[in-house]
């Protein structure tokens, strides 16, 4: 019996033929404590990454053994168009005056038709920087201001 190399059989739903197309960047939204709070222009920083350790012991020079130590989540940055809108701007006000308050929320990826598919939960999220917009008088791009999150982990849904 020859092996089955694509494992075809391991997709549940796979039919012959279909293909699934990923999704477009542009389209997504960002809610905070289930409240859709600004027009966000970019969103980065959705990554994770589990730390190694690599040693060599005596009498197995010709091997390099490697040890996970921990998974660190990196900080997300929010872009977005400054409106007289002030959520974000209070929240981290608060924080420089020492009132603490994490917040948790999703960034959601959207289809063409406008419908959520792909969420990235994000828990107990703290601002720690907030950047203002470039000024320019010879431009006439948006206003963009960046707020950085720092958060206590980051879980994928569809």
């Amino acid at each position: 019996m020859r092996p089955n190399i694509l494992n075809i059989g391991a997709r549940r739903n796979w039919v012959p033929g279909y293909r699934e197309d990923p999704y477009l960047a542009y389209n997504f939204i960002v809610e905070i404590d289930g409240i859709s709070v600004a027009g966000f222009s970019e969103v980065s920083g959705l990554s994770i990454e589990t730390q190694v350790e690599r040693k060599t012991f005596g009498g197995e020079n010709h091997k390099e053994f490697v040890f996970l130590t921990g998974t660190k989540h990196s900080d997300l940055t929010l872009k977005n168009g400054v409106t007289g809108d002030n959520y974000l701007w209070n929240w981290y006000q608060k924080v420089m005056n020492g009132v603490i308050s994490r917040r948790s929320g999703s960034i959601c990826l959207l289809d063409h038709s406008g419908n959520p598919q792909v969420w990235w939960n994000f828990i107990e999220a703290c601002p720690i920087k907030w950047e203002g917009p470039a000024f320019n008088a010879g431009s006439s791009s948006i206003a963009v201001e960046s707020l950085v999150l720092t958060h206590n982990g980051l879980y994928r849904y569809r």
